[in-house]
């Protein structure tokens, strides 16, 4: 599950796209982000071709350093699980006994 960033030298943003590799998706049929960076409203992830799935976001670099996340992975039969993603920055623990990912958005 990578996650690539590239820095804006125009605005105080950095472009984040979030990437759930087919093996981590482990047959769901839809992936949600949930994140700090919008008070953990889903957002959902574009299935690709090739099974994986990828949302780009531009997240403010002007307050704070980083944000927590993670994914949630929705099989057909409704099933559904958080998942942190393997290539985080760090992890902290969250509120409801599982860890979190965290993205730096600092340079």
């Amino acid at each position: 599950m990578p996650i690539n960033k590239q820095f804006l030298k125009s605005r105080p943003e950095v472009k984040v796209t979030f990437e759930v590799e087919k093996a981590a998706a482990e047959g769901a049929e839809q992936v949600l982000l949930l994140g700090e960076f919008n008070q953990w409203q889903p957002i959902e992830l574009k299935r690709m071709k090739s099974g994986e799935f990828k949302a780009t976001l531009n997240l403010p670099t002007d307050g704070p350093s980083h944000f927590e996340y993670c994914y949630q992975l929705v099989h057909s039969d409704g099933e559904s699980r958080y998942d942190n993603d393997w290539a985080a920055d760090a992890y902290v623990p969250g509120p409801f006994g599982r860890d979190n990912s965290v993205v730096r958005v600092s340079a």
